[in-house]
């Protein structure tokens, strides 16, 4: 990639209500050198606001007029940056032609989708264009699936070498599901009836003498955690077993499952409810276009309900040999923890280069940027524990 171009890091996405909040971060952000950068988005009034709040917070970022519907005006942005961030979604509406303009300019590029199809779609789609191009093209770098990614291929380290691998992930989160999420949700819901008709997701395929899968997965009561547990239908296991496909230092014999950890039956049998009432409603537009205008993209909680939100995800693995599990904690998923996640994975993927593992194509966080991201994130103030026997 050429290193004399003009931008370090782009933002697209800007003006929305995450966007916003990466924006302020990247302002700040402490970097090797200063940070050559630019807000991107449709409207350059709006642009102009987001600037306008940010002087005389940090390094001031330039403006770029660039529709997602555009794909000249998406080429032009990708050709000035070494990495584009984009916030803009749902993904699977807007985000193709930001993912292929930037393999067309061997651009980098980070979002924080958590959209199964999609995800799935540019792997067909990019995956050898982006390897040809010597890029990297990644999905997932927000809460959606940062820690669970990191997590265990942290443990995987901690518990080499393997021979046999079985991990059990556990989120317990308290935080306001953002407009962004939420519309990402419907989509991929509304794709469900689509996704088992025609055959279920494309992944890479099993490597050879190599046993990648999804470990069974039940509900129940687990006197260790003192918790109600139940399977987490997100992209995130997916994206971890995309991890341990492609890096063989997981072992030859990988097994994951993915769980919601909640204190009370209630809120087990409420959620439950809930996410099946939304699953339904989203087969139908009528029904879903009503959901969607519940919770509006570019919505979100202001600074005291992020303030009081919080995660901890806990991974506990076990080999042939040994057992342990790692904590990962933070603050607000949604919203603060998620801008400064993919944040650091946009400046990772810009000055961290020669820290990468040598992988280019359409990657998961830990396949892209593995020890390298989880370090930034750690000096950034989220929490990486181990408890190995």
């Amino acid at each position: 990639m050429e290193h004399e171009r003009e931008f370090d890091l782009v933002l697209l996405g800007a003006t929305g209500f995450t966007g916003q909040l990466v924006a302020r971060y990247l302002a700040t952000a402490t970097t090797a050198r200063p940070l050559r950068w630019a807000i991107a988005g449709r409207s350059r009034a709006k642009l102009a606001s987001v600037h306008q709040q940010l002087e005389g917070v940090g390094v001031s970022p330039e403006i770029i007029e660039a529709n997602t519907d555009n794909a000249q005006e998406l080429e032009s942005m990708a050709s000035r940056t070494r990495v584009v961030l984009t916030t803009v979604g749902p993904y699977a509406k807007y985000g193709a032609g930001v993912v292929g303009a930037c393999v067309a300019q061997r651009t980098h590029y980070a979002d924080i989708t958590g959209e199964p199809a999609f995800v799935q779609q540019m792997l067909t789609q990019y995956d050898g264009p982006a390897r040809e191009a010597g890029v990297r093209i990644v999905h997932c770098c927000g809460f959606d699936s940062v820690p669970h990614d990191l997590g265990v291929h942290w443990l995987a380290q901690l518990l080499a070498p393997l021979r046999f691998f079985e991990v059990e992930g556990f989120v317990r989160a308290n935080g306001k599901l953002s407009g962004g999420t939420w519309q990402s949700a419907l989509n991929a819901m509304s794709e469900l009836r689509h996704s088992k008709s025609s055959g279920g997701s494309t992944r890479r395929p099993q490597p050879q003498g190599r046993t990648i899968r999804a470990l069974a997965s039940k509900p129940g009561y687990r006197k260790s955690l003192r918790a109600w547990v139940l399977p987490m239908p997100t992209i995130d296991p997916w994206i971890v077993l995309q991890s341990a496909r492609t890096l063989s230092s997981y072992g030859p014999d990988v097994r994951y499952a993915h769980y919601i950890a909640l204190k009370r039956l209630p809120q087990v049998i409420g959620l439950v409810g809930g996410v099946a009432a939304v699953a339904a409603f989203a087969q139908a537009e009528v029904t879903k276009n009503w959901l969607a205008s519940k919770i509006p993209s570019g919505d979100g909680p202001d600074q005291a309900t992020r303030d009081r939100s919080w995660f901890e995800c806990r991974y506990e693995g076990r080999t042939e040999a040994r057992s342990g599990y790692v904590l990962v904690k933070g603050g607000d998923p949604g919203y603060s923890e998620t801008a400064k996640m993919v944040a650091e994975s946009a400046l990772c993927l810009a000055f961290d280069q020669a820290d990468l593992p040598p992988f280019a194509g359409v990657l998961t966080p830990a396949v892209a940027m593995g020890d390298a991201l989880r370090a930034r994130l750690e000096r950034a103030g989220m929490t990486f524990e181990a408890h190995v026997k």
